[in-house]
Parts: C-alpha cells; sequence; structure tokens
C-alpha cells in the first residue's frame, strides 16, 4: 500500500461562481471590478421619466382641497397654492441648473435670461413643453407676462361658478416666485385667466419684480 504522508494536495480551482463574478473583495468591502460604485452613476438618467396624468390629477386635487381648508375667500386659497409651491421653486432652480452643460450652468443675473430660462428650462422640466410667450407691459417697467394656452394644472379642477375668479395655476406662480427669488431678482408672482375664444382656459402669469431689481437691471445695461 502506497504512503501518503507527506503528499501536497492538488491545487483547488476556483468555483465557476467566482470565476465569472465582476466584483472584488478589499477590505472586506464588495466593489465592481471596474472600480465603479453606484456613486459614479449618472445622476441625469431619470430625467426624462414622466409622471402619469392621473397620478398628476389626483395629486394636485388633493393639494387644492387641502388649501381649501379654512381660507376665506378665493384671494386665500390662490396665496396658499402660491405659498405650496414657492419652495418647489427653490429646490427646482439648482436642479436644473446642474442637469444644464456646464458652460450654461449659470444662475441668471438678467431679467430677460431668467425669463427665458422659465419659459424654457423650468416649462419644459414641469410640463414636457415650454411655454407660450413672454410679454413686458407697455404700462409698467417692472412687469413682465408669461403666457400658457393650456395649463396642465388647470385641466383636472372643475371651478364651481360661484369661483369662476379662481385660478389654480396660483401653485405655478408660486413655483416661477421661487425661482426668481432663487436667482436673487425678488418678484410677486400672480396668476390671471386670460382666456380667448381660442384658447378659452389660457392663463396669464404677471410677474413684478421689485424696484431694486429694476434698479440694478438699469446699471447692468450702462455697464455693458
Amino acid at each position: 500500500m502506497a504512503s501518503i504522508q507527506g503528499a501536497k494536495p492538488p491545487p483547488l480551482s476556483p468555483l465557476p461562481s467566482q470565476q465569472s463574478s465582476s466584483y472584488r473583495s478589499t477590505n472586506q468591502l464588495r466593489t465592481p471590478s471596474n472600480r465603479k460604485t453606484i456613486y459614479d452613476r449618472n445622476l441625469n438618467r431619470t430625467r426624462t421619466s414622466e409622471l402619469s396624468r392621473a397620478s398628476f390629477a389626483y395629486l394636485f386635487s388633493e393639494m387644492v382641497t387641502y388649501a381649501q381648508k379654512r381660507v376665506t375667500g378665493i384671494q386665500d386659497l390662490e396665496r396658499r397654492l402660491n405659498e405650496q409651491g414657492y419652495p418647489l421653486g427653490l429646490r427646482l432652480l439648482p436642479l436644473l441648473l446642474y442637469r444644464e452643460p456646464p458652460r450654461t450652468s449659470f444662475r441668471p443675473t438678467r431679467i430677460l435670461p431668467l425669463l427665458q430660462f422659465i419659459h424654457g428650462q423650468l416649462w419644459r422640466h414641469l410640463f414636457g413643453r415650454s411655454a407660450d410667450a413672454i410679454e413686458h407691459s407697455s404700462s409698467a417697467n417692472n412687469e413682465y407676462m408669461i403666457s400658457d394656452n393650456e395649463p396642465l394644472v388647470n385641466q383636472y379642477i372643475s371651478v364651481p361658478k360661484e369661483m369662476n375668479q379662481l385660478n389654480c395655476a396660483a401653485f405655478v406662480a408660486g413655483v416661477i416666485e421661487g425661482v426668481c427669488d432663487g436667482c436673487g431678482m425678488k418678484a410677486a408672482v400672480s396668476a390671471h385667466n386670460g382666456g380667448t375664444e381660442m384658447w378659452p382656459g389660457k392663463t396669464v402669469f404677471l410677474i413684478r419684480f421689485e424696484p431694486e431689481v429694476i434698479q440694478r437691471e438699469g446699471i447692468l445695461e450702462k455697464g455693458r
């Protein structure tokens, strides 16, 4: 009988699951073999995701119902909707700027670039399209208007006849106001019914900038 004392065991080959694994262990921390972790993933990969209209309609109707409690009138209800949208505008501003290309990812410092940012990037992020128009008031130097012919927030709201002056797009006005304040251009924004025969649901967002904003705009214009 042959002696097996001192014989060396054959080398063990790794299991198939070990051979095909794309992970390695370093100091008991499993990391991918390509050295990339979850923190290296592109944060923008879900920016084109859309929320279903049914979900939005239900969510927004609940927000209006909540804001409607203990209000004294239409203006009070619109004020509360505006206050609900304001923090969203403050938080959307840095997010949208982050998603811009590096050469354009700067905070607007002039009125016109700010209005173009709201008309374009902000509206596309919220509603999947740009707003319909930007106008400058001919009677007041500090007043600008952004128009939306079919505001999404009003499409699923049934307004009773006794409240026909109510415009639930006051929520969007609050978002605009938050973006303006986040850019250091304080303004008061309100939503107004501007329906026409072609666009009966048209809403005009009136943006009134504070006097110091207009004064700074004039100084910057002279310094060009």
